[in-house]
């Protein structure tokens, strides 16, 4: 497994989860079996340009949403780039921003 075919594979798995659609049901859609679909999350196999496709589709979402992986960093990264807007935001967006994590939180 290369890198690329792990964060394709962690993005597809996102966005689905993201639009409430189970894995058996969007293996159905884009049709595949759902193991190789489990593959493909796994980032096992880079899918081929006409699963890619489908995938858009079915996903209702662009290609390059597959391939953006600019939020998917380890803990320290998303930290640091955290603490780099709050150093560079005013008092008034830190106290926004604190509103959004606890509202955010409280959910859960």
């Amino acid at each position: 497994m290369d890198k690329l075919s792990v964060l394709v594979g962690s993005r597809i798995k996102e966005i689905r989860e993201s639009k409430k659609i189970k894995q058996n049901q969007l293996a159905e859609l884009i049709g595949i079996e759902p193991t190789n679909l489990s593959k493909l999350e796994k980032g096992v196999h880079l899918p081929k340009e006409e699963t890619i496709n489908k995938l858009t589709r079915s996903l209702d979402c662009d290609v390059k949403d597959l391939f953006d992986f600019k939020h998917m960093k380890s803990r320290e990264e998303l930290l640091k780039s955290i603490e780099s807007i709050l150093d560079n935001s005013s008092t008034e967006e830190m106290q926004f921003f604190y509103k959004i994590l606890v509202s955010y939180k409280e959910l859960k």
